[in-house]
């Protein structure tokens, strides 16, 4: 589908991927050999390392489209954010093995962690990767035993601040079940129902502050989502012309290489963030349904290794890699159809960026690693 993407401008990006892929799937198939739990010893100098690419960013980084994402070694970008994932997912599951979220002081401590490095991406900026962390984040909790009531809580400000200024009926209704779960979770549960009623009942301001911390083509990404029709020659082109893509290609599609969409390069950079719209018009509806049951067998797969893994660290580790995947695939597809604001968020495997596709097949050497090592095989 890359290829298929470039065939009318003549650039090569496809057999980088081939090549990357060879080389993730030879790095993944060493990682499933070696033991993980080594990571356990060193997740603080995977940490330090993970810290360490993302200051470079900072520092030394390459700036493009407002961002400053990526750094050159030896004449290649490399995109530190997204090998920090695979650095946050091995550190939060090392956290959680040694020390269970069941208590507040554990939240807390997953959540300092995380802050750090969520902190760096946001600030490149790179809002739609700093989103991946935070599903990672709440993702592992949850498998670390973290009271859901809490999980719940930590996001509610965001929905509340949404509710509030779409429809306020719906968000007095949402107050009142915050409180009835702040007053059900905690060991003083009237600290914990007036608590959630304060930070809900102030979420009308939080709109405003959020919205002053974006960049200016991050709210346009937001509020076109909504009604793309608004500037359809700007920032609303993308999503216009990716519907128009999937739509045409019907339940077959209209051929590998013969989409019009795709051929005449309607739809800018296809091959990265766009990649689904490509499928969509070339291979169909059956094409998209086999694309989407691929990653279902996968997310399965994460999920038995999960509940199989000999250890908290590893069915962590498989956990955080679920969280990861299942979040990207879904805003990505949802992009791609209408159904999400566009947030440069990369289809796993199928989208183009080296960094990306690499970090893809360290995330699935170390799943496999724990397939590897378990005591017993299930599936």
């Amino acid at each position: 589908m890359i290829r298929s993407s470039e065939l009318t401008n003549g650039q090569t990006d496809w057999w980088w991927h081939w090549l990357i892929g060879g080389i993730g799937l030879s790095i993944a198939l060493f990682i499933a050999r070696s033991r993980y739990e080594l990571l356990i010893q060193w997740h603080w100098i995977v940490y330090g390392i993970t810290i360490l690419g993302l200051i470079a960013v900072m520092l030394f980084g390459n700036s493009a489209n407002g961002s400053q994402r990526w750094v050159t070694i030896a004449g290649i970008q490399i995109q530190p954010s997204e090998f920090a994932k695979i650095g946050l997912i091995i550190t939060l599951a090392a956290v959680l093995h040694s020390k269970p979220a069941s208590t507040l002081g554990g939240v807390f401590r997953v959540l300092g962690v995380a802050a750090v490095p969520w902190t760096f991406v946001f600030l490149e900026p790179n809002l739609g990767t700093s989103l991946v962390f935070g599903c990672i984040t709440l993702g592992m909790l949850y498998w670390g035993n973290a009271n859901p009531g809490w999980l719940l809580l930590m996001i509610s400000p965001i929905i509340s601040a949404i509710i509030f200024n779409a429809f306020l009926p719906a968000w007095f209704v949402w107050v009142a079940a915050m409180v009835i779960i702040g007053w059900r979770s905690f060991a003083f549960p009237l600290l914990g129902a007036i608590g959630a009623l304060v930070v809900n009942a102030a979420s009308g301001q939080l709109t405003h502050v959020l919205w002053g911390i974006l960049k200016d083509y991050q709210k346009d990404r937001l509020i076109l989502f909504l009604d793309p029709d608004k500037d359809p020659l700007g920032g609303g082109y993308h999503l216009i012309q990716s519907r128009i893509a999937i739509g045409a290609g019907g339940a077959w599609g209209r051929g590998l290489h013969h989409g019009t969409q795709t051929q005449l390069r309607f739809i800018p950079e296809q091959h990265t963030d766009f990649i689904f719209s490509a499928i969509g018009e070339e291979l169909g509806f059956v094409g998209c349904l086999c694309v989407l049951a691929a990653f279902w067998f996968i997310c399965l797969r994460l999920v038995i290794i999960a509940q199989s893994a000999k250890d908290n660290f590893g069915s962590l580790l498989a956990i955080g890699v679920l969280s990861m995947m299942v979040f990207q695939t879904v805003v990505n597809i949802g992009m791609n159809i209408g159904l999400a604001p566009i947030t440069g968020i990369p289809l796993p495997l199928l989208s183009y960026g080296r960094s990306a596709l690499l970090a893809n097949f360290l995330a699935i050497g170390l799943v496999e690693s724990v397939a590897n090592h378990r005591h017993r095989l299930k599936f």
